[in-house]
């Protein structure tokens, strides 16, 4: 049946016949009706074969006569332009007045006793010359080749494509040498056709040709005509007979994954089945008994197990792409926190601090909407390239990246390069002629010049949202940006690297690891904060205690942070009373917390294993009969149930009985330790690529509207305005191009690393197995695999 399919669908395929718009989804059907589908099926490809098949013959005959026209048109031609140029004076002992009369045919030889034959046919134009190598070297000069060119295309009758064809006429003398022709003419694949001895037989084979082609015309209209109704009855129900086939394909795909009970009367097939569905799973085999007629039912039976589930997340269309993100770097854990949630919210946040224009944000988030609201277009979905299956895939990621970037870039007051001004800036030049700071002689003197804010009525406050757009003009704005988002950069790394270690209270919690809250996650979150916390918290203060006045007597921050390492103060202004005690303080708290989480955790184990050798309990039940498994089972199936995971049931059931190697535990956890405490330095660093990418692309942008925009509109003469079309068309596509695709590619990777790298490894271990729920659509099949579908 698949085969046949496939047939059809070559065949409505090459007649450019759309198949119906509309998803379709047929339930598969019941085994008495299948044999009706496959007759039904076999019918119409018995048909549909003899039609092609006529059609074909058709066509090949056709094509036959049409050649033979041809070459009946273009070889009486031959004789002719002989005649005109055979010279007087040649003169043939065998033939002593053939310079008399040169339109002699073919009986006058005869009569005369001259074996004189012709071979006539149609070649590929790209064999000529080796053809006339070839009859030249085998016949030794007797023989005489004419050839023409065939005006139109030709079709090829083995591949259906036009070709250009050349017609011949070969003259040779003797019965041997035509035999010789004749095989080389087989050999270069050639269409041969009888010459015709006299005018009289060429006229009338003309004449028959001519009308037995207009015959043909209209037979094969009639047989096109009739195809194509079949296959357009055809066409409207092939697409619910290709999801009919693959379902039943895909049902005894499964069933031969099953196995037989002692009694080979039924079949039993072991699965996961997320808890929620088991009643949708009775109430789908009660159905599907009752539909089938069975006299045993199927049923569902709990099997107890210790193995470790496979992870699922119930996801949509919306946050399907987010969790793909995760899934990219490992499928996490049975029950373990999946960070997808968050990462809905933090990934486009952070693609747009690095990509933050407001500009940019509306065409990339218009873009995204276009395939949010032509999602269910069959055309955008079913495409074969690549490239585009990814940006429509992730079309909602795209969405969430553009509008993130239209708040960062009214945040950063940035579009296309240029400010906004939307509530009025909150500087003031007049102030300063009106205090006569400035008068006019500092104007015409100086290019630039500085507003003081200390002034009264030169600074109003600050702009109702984002930056203000007089930085737009200011000489130091780089300055000042660089200043902003390299803190800003920072004290988003520190809120996101505490908000992960956080995450990982969830998992102790869960899991039934208390003890890895107090010597595991209570020691790194004293090392984070206690260092990097302590610098957001000086941020912060700077910011809030230092005004315009005092802002030359603003200590560095930097000088601060490496005097808090070096437990030095002196010659440096503190940034408030107590502040070197406070510091030493700190980095004691954090360097007393490496070791606590170096040998917390081993030595605890080491004790609970080897010093706490009393019969415990699991999980509440009182262990009483050990030889009871099934018992057992059952009471880690309804732990697990209560929402314990593998992780706590291999160590409560199975870790008095599996040998304690504390050196192996001791190694996991220095490993751990090492990576922790150099990974808090190397992350909070990495998250000044923030700091980076967001300059870079500003100054990209900036760059672009000077070199191409800014050059059309200065063109101030009567071409000016032709000059700009071409000028913003490139404008355009370079934004695009550019800014756009690389610049949003390049951001989003370093978002992507930055929850990879410095956020998941916090409470993400991404070592599960995903759970792959039976589905029709990834089983294999001839429609996906030739493109058909």
């Amino acid at each position: 049946m698949e085969r046949i399919l496939a047939y059809l669908l070559r065949e409505v395929k090459k007649a450019d016949i759309a198949l119906p718009e509309g998803d379709v989804n047929p339930v598969a059907p019941l085994p008495k009706h299948v044999m009706a589908i496959m007759e039904q099926l076999q019918r119409l490809e018995v048909e549909l074969g003899e039609v092609t098949r006529n059609k074909e013959k058709l066509q090949r005959n056709l094509l036959e006569l049409t050649e033979y026209t041809h070459m009946l048109r273009i070889s009486r031609s031959f004789v002719q332009k002989t005649s005109e140029r055979e010279p007087l004076q040649v003169q043939y002992e065998e033939f002593p007045f053939l310079e008399k009369d040169t339109l002699m045919d073919y009986s006058s030889m005869q009569r005369l006793g001259a074996k004189l034959g012709f071979i006539s046919g149609l070649i590929k134009r790209t064999k000529i010359e080796a053809f006339e190598r070839m009859l030249w070297r085998v016949c030794k000069g007797y023989t005489i080749l004419s050839h023409a060119e065939v005006e139109e295309y030709l079709e090829d009758p083995d591949t259906g494509e036009p070709s250009r064809s050349v017609v011949f006429l070969i003259s040779y003398w003797g019965d041997q040498i035509g035999q010789k022709v004749k095989k080389i003419c087989d050999c270069y694949h050639c269409h041969l056709y009888p010459y015709p001895t006299t005018n009289e037989e060429r006229n009338d084979v003309v004449e028959g040709l001519r009308t037995r082609i207009q015959d043909l015309h209209t037979v094969l209209h009639r047989t096109e005509d009739y195809l194509k109704q079949v296959l357009k009855k055809a066409s409207e129900s092939v697409y619910t007979w290709v999801v009919q086939v693959k379902k039943m394909k895909a049902i005894y795909y499964i069933l031969n994954l099953c196995s037989f009970d002692v009694t080979n009367k039924c079949l039993i097939a072991e699965v996961w089945c997320p808890v929620n569905d088991i009643p949708s799973l009775r109430r789908a085999l009660e159905e599907g008994s009752r539909k089938s007629g069975a006299t045993v039912p199927s049923f569902v039976n709990r099997i107890p197990t210790n193995d470790t589930p496979p992870t699922q997340i119930r996801t949509n269309k919306f946050t399907s792409g987010f969790q793909n993100i995760v899934d990219a770097y490992g499928v996490g854990n049975y029950r373990e926190v999946n960070p997808a949630p968050f990462t809905i919210i933090t990934f486009p946040f952070l693609f747009a601090v690095m990509f933050g224009d407001l500009g940019h944000g509306v065409i990339m988030a218009l873009f995204a909407l276009w395939m949010v609201l032509y999602e269910n277009n069959r055309k955008l979905k079913n495409t074969r390239n690549e490239i585009w299956n990814t940006f429509f895939e992730g079309r909602y990621i795209i969405l969430m990246m553009g509008l993130f970037s239209i708040y960062t870039g009214l945040i950063y007051n940035d579009c296309f390069s240029k400010s906004i001004n939307i509530f009025g800036s909150g500087w003031n030049v007049t102030a300063m002629f009106s205090a006569e700071v400035w008068k006019n002689a500092d104007i015409s003197g100086n290019r630039f010049l500085t507003l003081d804010p200390n002034v009264t009525g030169v600074f109003n406050g600050p702009y109702p949202l984002g930056i203000d757009p007089i930085w737009n003009l200011a000489t130091n704005r780089l300055t000042f940006l660089n200043s902003y988002k390299m803190k800003m950069s920072v004290i988003l790394g520190v809120i996101h690297m505490s908000f992960g270690v956080i995450l990982s209270t969830y998992n102790h919690s869960y899991f039934r690891k208390k003890h890895n809250l107090y010597l595991v996650f209570l020691p790194e979150l004293l090392f984070l904060l206690c260092l990097f916390g302590y610098l957001v918290f000086m941020i912060f203060y700077k910011w809030l205690v230092f005004t315009a006045k005092d802002s030359r007597e603003a200590p560095s921050i930097l000088i601060h942070f490496i005097n808090m390492f070096l437990m030095q103060g002196d010659g440096v202004q503190p940034l408030y009373p107590g502040q070197i005690g406070l510091q030493a303080f700190l980095v004691v708290i954090a360097v007393l917390s490496v070791p606590v989480l170096l040998l917390g955790k081993p030595v605890y184990l080491y004790w609970l294993h080897n010093g706490n050798r009393r019969p415990g309990l699991y999980r509440g039940y009182e262990r009483v009969r050990r030889n009871s498994e099934e018992e057992l089972y059952l009471m880690r199936a309804h732990d697990m149930e209560e929402g314990a995971g593998h992780s706590d049931l291999s160590s409560s059931g199975e870790r008095q009985t599996d040998e304690f190697d504390f050196a192996d535990e001791f190694l996991h956890q220095a490993i751990h330790t090492i990576e922790y405490c150099l990974g808090c330095v190397s992350n909070t660093a990495s998250y000044l690529r923030l700091w980076a990418l967001s300059l870079a692309h500003a100054q990209l942008s900036e760059v672009l509207w000077t070199m191409v925009m800014r050059v059309g509109l200065r063109v101030d003469t009567s071409l000016g305005v032709l000059f700009l079309v071409p000028v913003f068309g490139l404008f355009a596509v370079l934004t695009v191009s550019i800014l756009l695709v690389m610049e949003g590619l390049s951001a989003f990777l370093h978002a992507l690393r930055l929850h990879w790298v410095e956020f998941q490894t916090k409470f993400y271990s991404g070592t599960g197995v995903k759970f792959c729920p039976f589905s029709f659509s990834p089983l294999p099949s001839n429609f996906e695999q030739y493109g058909l579908l």
